[in-house]
């Protein structure tokens, strides 16, 4: 019981957006109504600005931060489970991504993870999160797909778990990356075929090395 409320309150807390709030707080904008429709800090970004966008950001993160630190760690009052804390952890990270991207007050109508997955990755991955950075900046900075750019990163994820897991790919630690780049390849599926169809909306202003190495 210990670890379903836990798991609960970690999808509960995926469901609190952080462009939703910010949005409210500006004088009730809906992301859901501009750009893509989705309440992440990229639409909130090209729809809104700098300022909002990470408004919208540091909301998702710390969510991602506070369901795998905080509350696999909350008391329970009628005693210990015998569930691992580690992997309580990673239970919360599942459900907190989920929460965000299917969130149940909003008709499961929410944004694509990735601001909180990085909350979550920080926290169990922290020798990944650099990787998967460089790389996401990389990809920006020579493509301008932010979306190209998420996909890659999930990827790093992957590669690092692989590579430098001492389990590997075939432990918790692995399924949990799985699952998760599983999620993201899915919320971005529309991206996908974008990108393949050559329609994807890019951002000119960061392909800096890409102009570049073009001239």
């Amino acid at each position: 019981m210990e670890v379903v409320v836990k798991l609960l309150l970690a999808y509960l807390l995926g469901t609190v957006m952080g462009g939703q709030i910010v949005g409210a707080l500006r004088g009730g904008i809906d992301l859901r109504k501009t750009g893509s429709g989705n309440v992440g800090a990229t639409n909130a970004l090209r729809t809104q600005g700098a300022a909002f966008a990470l408004g919208v950001l540091a909301i998702d993160v710390l969510k991602g931060v506070v369901a795998v630190l905080l509350v696999p760690q909350l008391p329970w009052p009628w005693g210990a489970g015998d569930v691992p804390v580690q992997t309580v952890a990673y239970g919360c990270g599942v459900m907190v991504a989920l929460g965000h991207c299917y969130p149940l007050f909003y008709r499961f109508q929410g944004g694509k993870g990735v601001a909180t997955l990085a909350g979550v990755f920080a926290c169990l991955l922290p020798l990944a999160v650099g990787w998967m950075l460089a790389s996401f900046v990389l990809v920006v900075m020579l493509t301008g797909y932010v979306s190209l750019a998420t996909l890659t990163a999930s990827l790093v994820a992957l590669l690092h778990i692989a590579c430098f897991s001492p389990q590997g790919l075939w432990s918790m630690t692995g399924a949990f990356g799985i699952a998760m780049a599983t999620l993201v390849v899915w919320k971005h599926r529309s991206n996908v075929r974008n990108l393949i169809e050559g329609s994807e909306h890019r951002f000119e202003k960061a392909r800096v090395l890409g102009r570049w190495l073009s001239r």
